[in-house]
């Protein structure tokens, strides 16, 4: 049984990404949830190396870094990665550039899926983020057939992205016809309801995060639970 430390489902776009594969491939595991800027908690060097979510205990070992964790999975498990030599290929270069790239839109568009948010200016780096996901997604389906970015069945490829869904969501982000099909899918799979519900339901708010998003934008909604 693996055991899968994660921080606020609203928040978390890091702790999403493993979590989804997780769950999607039916793998059993146990989360714990460590919201952020928790008063008296233990600091986040208690469980994790890095002192960052997600982090993964696994046979007696620690895995931290939401690559990492999705590598030391596929080796155990199949359907992490596509089968197709090519296909994996293409859906680890896509997560790779998704793990070190796009810092104007994490900067910028912060996820937080209980918000909706409009955003003040687009700058020129933002835009073109936006325009490289939406093309590189365009290639995935149009590659390999779709409806998931490499063929017919969801993968850690898709899970790498999921958090960009929710901020297309929060932020009203376009990314051309068949991008906004393609995220508007994902997020009807059911793991990302039940993390999208699990993340409205949350009452903890961290004033970091929330001024982050207030730096670029203004909130038109807020759907979260209020404790």
């Amino acid at each position: 049984m693996y055991t899968l430390h994660i921080a606020n489902k609203n928040y978390s776009s890091w702790s999403l990404r493993p979590w989804l594969v997780l769950k999607t491939l039916d793998i059993p595991f146990t989360e714990i949830i460590h919201p952020f800027g928790l008063p008296g908690a233990p600091s986040y060097e208690s469980f994790s190396p890095s002192g960052r979510v997600p982090c993964l205990e696994a046979d007696g070992m620690l895995v931290w870094d939401s690559l990492a964790i999705i590598e030391y999975l596929a080796e155990r498990h199949t359907g992490v990665w596509p089968l197709s030599t090519v296909a994996r290929a293409w859906s680890r270069s896509a997560c790779a550039e998704m793990h070190s790239s796009f810092q104007a839109l994490r900067n910028i568009c912060g996820m937080s899926c209980g918000v909706r948010v409009k955003l003040r200016e687009w700058p020129p780096a933002l835009e073109r983020d936006i325009e490289r996901i939406g093309a590189l997604w365009r290639d995935g389906i149009n590659r390999f057939g779709g409806p998931f970015l490499a063929g017919s069945d969801f993968s850690a490829v898709d899970a790498f992205f999921a958090p960009v869904t929710f901020r297309a969501l929060t932020y009203g982000l376009d990314f051309g016809n068949v991008g906004n099909s393609y995220a508007e899918m994902l997020r009807k799979q059911p793991a990302m309801r039940e993390w999208y519900k699990a993340g409205l339901a949350e009452t903890w708010r961290e004033q970091g995060h929330e001024d982050e998003i207030l730096a670029f934008g203004d909130y038109t909604a807020d759907y979260r639970a209020v404790g």
